[in-house]
């Protein structure tokens, strides 16, 4: 049976969740193209690994040729100095958009973050439709990759959907995490979804799980069709008191938990 992808790009595929992905996406192309600046070792069946820096502008028209679709998890996940996350995360979601457009790919499934979120507070409840309000360098570079997508399809056609990842890991770590946790079988099942959708435009999905508890509101999205199955409510005894959150515990008081406590990191 003809897979519906010939060649799927997987940027960041040497990161923590770009690791996860490299075996669970295979189904989705004859050849899975796995990149990254660091080592992703030895190139298993349907897989073609390319070592780019995606500040190279060059090397990232060359790693989109021939490619369909992008899953692009690529650059610093976590804060850094500006000119860090300038480089990589700015600068490098630039080259990729620009070459995507010049070798015709048709869909960017973009791993944004809460972090464009991260100042609201935890009793606000908000959707798609709410202005960013980044609480990180980190923040800052997401919110400049959603923008970038949706001036790339208001141009050119080219669709994303912006996957705002929660926090993706095997299990909540603390009470903010059971609010914003995201599996790993929903962070496959919201890619698929984003990529097979018949139509998504410009799109914003947050990536969260069925979590008792909510801060986002998906139902802008509802043309996806992501539903999510799993629920951070098997780990409640865990967390006895994750609907509590502290006025004095600002690393839960909001959406982007400890980031917006992060010291400003900018070289003199």
């Amino acid at each position: 049976m003809a897979k519906p992808f010939k060649r799927l790009l997987l940027t960041g595929a040497a990161g923590g969740l770009g690791k996860i992905l490299r075996e669970r996406i295979k189904p989705w192309a004859d050849v899975v193209v796995l990149s990254d600046i660091a080592d992703m070792g030895v190139a298993g069946e349907g897989e073609e690994i390319v070592q780019c820096d995606l500040a190279d502008k060059a090397a990232v028209m060359q790693l989109m040729e021939g490619v369909e679709a992008v899953l692009h998890f690529g650059g610093i996940s976590t804060e850094n100095t500006f000119e860090n996350i300038m480089q990589a995360n700015i600068l490098g979601t630039a080259n990729l958009y620009e070459a995507a457009h010049k070798q015709g790919v048709k869909r960017i499934i973009f791993a944004s973050s809460n972090h464009t979120v991260g100042f609201y507070r935890n009793t606000d409840y908000i959707d798609a439709t709410a202005p960013t309000r980044p609480d990180s360098f980190y923040g800052v570079s997401k919110c400049f990759g959603e923008q970038l997508a949706s001036y790339y399809w208001d141009r050119v056609g080219l669709e994303t959907v912006c996957l705002r990842i929660g926090s993706s890991f095997p299990e909540p770590v603390d009470r903010r995490m059971m609010v914003t946790w995201l599996s790993y079988d929903d962070l496959v099942e919201a890619l698929h979804r984003s990529l097979f959708a018949t139509r998504v435009g410009f799109s914003i999905l947050f990536g969260m799980s069925n979590n008792d508890v909510a801060w986002w509101d998906n139902s802008k999205a509802s043309h996806i069709g992501y539903k999510p199955k799993d629920s951070s409510s098997q780990f409640d005894a865990k967390f006895p008191d994750s609907g509590e959150y502290p006025a004095q515990n600002a690393s839960v008081t909001y959406h982007g938990g400890g980031f917006a406590l992060a010291e400003i990191r900018y070289k003199d």
